[in-house]
């Protein structure tokens, strides 16, 4: 059985969003509630509520290992290349959930640098709302029915 099988027979494919903006929060809700793949989304607004998501630290004490994250770039106390680099330096068990990062910049500088802090696609965020609905959709196609994710078993969490 191929992980996205795996993905699809469980309750719920778990996704981090690490965003700061109230409106595209709201609209990636709407694409995946529109989703034929039962998924559950945890949102928190910056790189430190992330890093602390992902150790379970805090207030996240019993929240489950995300399957996939998406990262926008600028947020307030740690931005995305900071929380990047972070992740990657002093999480190495963690390094191996995809972080797709979801931006307004289309800024080649940070495109470059995202790559480089190893995240695992950079998508631009499309102005128009149903544009921006198709590529969270196609995002999660993509990453959860045709892209092969490391188990959580090969994660040492």
């Amino acid at each position: 059985m191929t992980v996205s099988e795996q993905l699809r027979q469980r309750t719920a494919v778990d996704i981090l969003l690490i965003e700061d903006n109230p409106g595209d929060i709201r609209l990636t809700q709407e694409a995946f509630d529109e989703s034929p793949i039962a998924n559950t989304l945890h949102v928190v607004n910056d790189g430190v509520d992330a890093l602390a998501f992902l150790n379970k630290r805090g207030d996240y004490e019993d929240v489950p290992r995300p399957d996939l994250i998406l990262l926008d770039l600028n947020l307030p106390r740690k931005n995305g290349d900071e929380f990047l680099e972070e992740l990657h330096e002093t999480a190495p068990r963690l390094a191996r959930i995809p972080v797709i990062v979801l931006t307004s910049s289309q800024a080649e500088e940070d495109i470059v640098t995202s790559y480089e802090l190893q995240a695992n696609a950079y998508l631009t965020e499309p102005v128009d709302p149903s544009e921006f609905i198709a590529t969270i959709q196609s995002f999660e196609e993509f990453w959860i029915e045709v892209a092969r994710l490391p188990s959580p078993r090969d994660t040492h969490d």
